[in-house]
């Protein structure tokens, strides 16, 4: 048994994370307020957006921009078989049907060109996934939307206004990454980020959402939109309900709740702070892990090239020619020398859920391939380069 203990991914919080939540905690304002509302500036700064909007799960984000698009039953939407369950729940939750999209051969992402051939008159948005913190290629899936305009037939002012299948991107990994000169967030046309305890920036629980702007629709009213539907269609919210006298109010529709409060929020205002410094420890440890595997017989997830940068999220690296149950037992023989290593993802067909709805895990080989020889290596801010040396050369071991 090695002397070390090495976290797959433990939060990074510091003395100056604590102090703000206490002074949230002294300010007898704890839910969603003051602190939630700044939150959502600095996001929507950051990443060059009008508005952002805070709630408590990267889910709930991207559910409540597919009810805020009107997506539901009879309408098809798009995402890939390759990632965590969250990207296609969200279609299930609003009555929609899932489409699932096998990844391009030994790539992360989905096969765009089987994506195109999915497009139908009912397919309504496409949630691309940014795996491991690196941005999909936006531009292209535009061109393909834009390509296949004549077929989309708006059902409400929204949609006729975009005039198009709506990207709703599955940014949870990738808060900070660029592609083409656009920060995540400018590319797509609605974009999800997690604060989840594993992700580059937490709140513990939370995620926020950030759009484009477009032609002919109000920021605010957007925004508007996602309070009523995150605070059960209430439509005022407790902050304005503490004006002295002031408690009447309606409910416009029966709706969710799935608000942030302003103790995730503190946390995540002094985790943005922090959040550059941070990303380029990431971008460090990456760098000594390519390094330090070259020439191993393995193919890592390529965070930096010349026209993107990840936000360096997770590490992942495929054992090339090596099965599953060989994988697995690296994985064991690393918990044994003190190491936590993970696997990402088991492609969604394999999964009860949606071999329930009918999907095969033979129609997606490709997504096979990916699951069949990955582990993902510890990549965290708590990691010292000594750490970083010492699961490179026990990977090796193993690996060899």
């Amino acid at each position: 048994m090695g002397n070390k203990q090495i976290a797959f991914s433990p939060p990074d919080i510091t003395e100056e994370e604590i102090a703000e939540v206490v002074d949230t905690l002294k300010s007898g304002w704890i839910t969603t307020g003051p602190k939630t509302k700044k939150f959502e500036e600095k996001i929507a700064d950051f990443c060059h957006t009008s508005k952002a909007v805070c709630l408590n799960s990267a889910t709930a984000c991207a559910e409540m921009t597919l009810r805020v698009l009107g997506i539901g039953p009879g309408d098809e939407v798009i995402t890939s078989a390759y990632t965590y369950t969250a990207s296609a729940s969200v279609i299930s939750h609003v009555g929609a049907q899932i489409v699932l999209i096998d990844t391009a051969k030994d790539s992360y992402e989905m096969d765009y060109e089987k994506m195109e051939e999915a497009i139908s008159d009912k397919t309504k948005a496409i949630i691309p996934v940014d795996l491991g913190g690196v941005m999909c290629d936006y531009s292209r899936i535009l061109e393909i939307v834009e390509r296949k305009k004549t077929l989309f037939s708006p059902a409400n002012e929204l949609q006729e206004k975009m005039g198009r299948i709506a990207i709703v991107a599955d940014a949870a990994h990738a808060v900070g990454a660029q592609r083409d000169g656009k920060l995540c967030g400018e590319a797509a046309d609605f974009t999800s980020f997690s604060f989840h305890a594993v992700k580059n920036l937490t709140t513990a629980e939370g995620g926020a959402v950030v759009w484009r702007d477009i032609e002919g629709v109000d920021n605010n009213e957007l925004y508007k939109k996602y309070m009523l539907l995150s605070l059960h269609g209430q439509s005022k919210d407790a902050l304005a309900k503490t004006q002295l006298g002031s408690w009447e109010y309606d409910i416009v529709e029966p709706y969710f709740k799935c608000n942030m409060t302003d103790i995730m929020a503190s946390l995540g205002l002094v985790q943005m702070r922090r959040y550059r410094v941070m990303e380029e420890r990431r971008k460090e440890i990456i760098e000594m892990y390519n390094r330090g595997l070259e020439g191993a017989p393995v193919s890592v997830l390529e965070h930096f090239g010349e026209n993107y940068t990840s936000s360096g999220h997770l590490y992942l690296v495929r054992l090339n020619g090596r099965t599953r149950e060989e994988c697995n037992e690296i994985i064991m023989k690393m918990a044994d020398e003190g190491i936590a290593t993970n696997v990402h993802y088991k492609p969604l067909p394999m999964l009860s859920a949606y071999k329930n709805i009918g999907f095969d895990i033979k129609d997606y080989p490709n997504a096979y391939a990916l699951y069949e020889n990955e582990i993902t290596l510890p990549l965290h801010t708590k990691l010292t380069n000594e750490d970083v040396e010492y699961i490179i050369n026990t990977f090796k071991k193993y690996v060899k």
